[in-house]
């Protein structure tokens, strides 16, 4: 599929339709409860959900949508959408990176211009990545997997679309939540190909003795739980009983606006203001794109295969990792924890950014990711094979 030809058209009937599903939104009752307490603020919602109804162009959104450099790959029956950003040299080191929840491709646009065109940014040439930015099966462009088990991972999907599909031998990759698992898997299983990986997040040990851990451990264990006894409920629900959820989500574009933008106050350095790090089209992008292709029951399924063991977990990593933590994101574990699993070789503590950092800080995120592969960028270009 040639660059740059459209993914999406909405047709005007659907756009109508969406208008008409906001503007006829049953609200429910009130609590005597204020702000973001319990949950989505309801004043911020409604606010949100009258300017997706009237004053928000989805048609702006959809043509910067379709100008993006997107391909499909067909890999023995299992499309997947991704775009492609040429790096700026001629030996620019080829990158995967990946996106997580309730993410998308398009996360990821503003950190894979500054890998790709690095002297636009104030830095150099040289260091410039060819960065591919796939969509996780079942979300956005690439449709999920047919079956649960029987099949390729989502890492060995990656694998094939960079070695055989794009001809790339040797290759770095970065992932973020979910993009960090699959990141993480992929390093694992192909480490021959992998010139390196750079982490926002870590799998824990496959085993460790609780005795024997550290004491800044041990207080990251406790602070996972408590995070997981405040914010999990949507972990816990994806995980467990997602066909329970995903009919209102599918249902209510209202619900599944509700259910999106908590995640990126809450998990984003915003300091309680939304509007500091997310526009409102930003916002309403993203859920446009879960609402228009119909995949927020399909990006559940990443958190019920891994609840069922339906995941390979990771258990060793041996290719040279970075890490980089960002002070607003879900979880900080110490060097020490990340060591038990990978081969870390730096380690990052960012000074501002949460969860969704490619977007929040970018710049942050794309000189840490440079100047870890400078020591990791092959001898010689890494440059598709001629037959490719």
């Amino acid at each position: 599929m040639p660059s740059n030809t459209p993914v999406i058209a909405v047709g005007d009937a659907e756009l109508n339709e969406l208008r008409a599903r906001l503007t006829s939104t049953r609200w429910p009752r009130p609590w005597p409860v204020n702000g973001w307490e319990a949950g989505t603020d309801a004043v911020e919602l409604r606010r949100l959900v009258a300017y997706w109804a009237s004053g928000y162009d989805w048609r702006a959104h959809e043509a910067a949508i379709n100008a993006l450099p997107s391909h499909f790959a067909d890999l023995d029956g299992t499309p997947v959408h991704y775009l492609r950003f040429d790096g700026e040299h001629p030996e620019a080191l080829p990158i995967i990176i990946t996106h997580g929840w309730p993410s998308s491709f398009l996360e990821l646009v503003r950190l894979a211009e500054r890998l790709a065109a690095p002297s636009r940014y104030g830095g150099a040439a040289e260091d410039a990545f060819t960065v591919i930015v796939p969509s996780l099966p079942g979300f956005a462009f690439s449709p999920q997997r047919p079956a649960l088990t029987g099949e390729e991972q989502t890492h060995d999907l990656w694998h094939r679309l960079m070695r055989d599909e794009l001809g790339f031998e040797r290759y770095a990759a970065h992932g973020g939540d979910l993009g960090a698992g699959v990141t993480s898997r992929l390093a694992e299983a192909h480490p021959e190909a992998l010139a390196g990986i750079h982490l926002l997040a870590v799998a824990s040990p496959a085993g460790y003795d609780p005795d024997g851990l550290a004491p800044q451990e041990q207080d990251h264990l406790a602070s996972v739980a408590a995070w997981q006894a405040e914010e999990g409920g949507y972990q816990h629900q994806q995980s467990t009983r997602p066909f329970t959820l995903a009919p209102g989500l599918a249902d209510s574009p209202a619900g599944l606006l509700a259910w999106i933008v908590e995640k990126y106050r809450a998990w984003s350095d915003c300091g309680g203001d939304l509007s500091s790090r997310f526009s409102d089209d930003f916002i309403l992008t993203q859920t446009s794109l879960y609402w228009f292709t119909g995949t927020i029951s399909t990006s559940f399924r990443p958190y019920y295969e891994y609840a069922r063991g339906l995941t390979r977990r990771v258990e060793r990593v041996s290719v040279p990792t970075a890490v980089a933590l960002f002070p607003a994101d879900l979880s900080r574990p110490p060097r020490s924890w990340a060591e038990r699993t990978y081969n870390i070789t730096r380690y990052t503590h960012m000074p501002r950014g949460g969860h969704f950092a490619a977007h929040e800080e970018p710049d942050l995120l794309a000189q840490d990711i440079i100047e870890f592969f400078r020591a990791h960028r092959p001898a010689a270009p890494s440059a598709p094979r001629s037959d490719a």
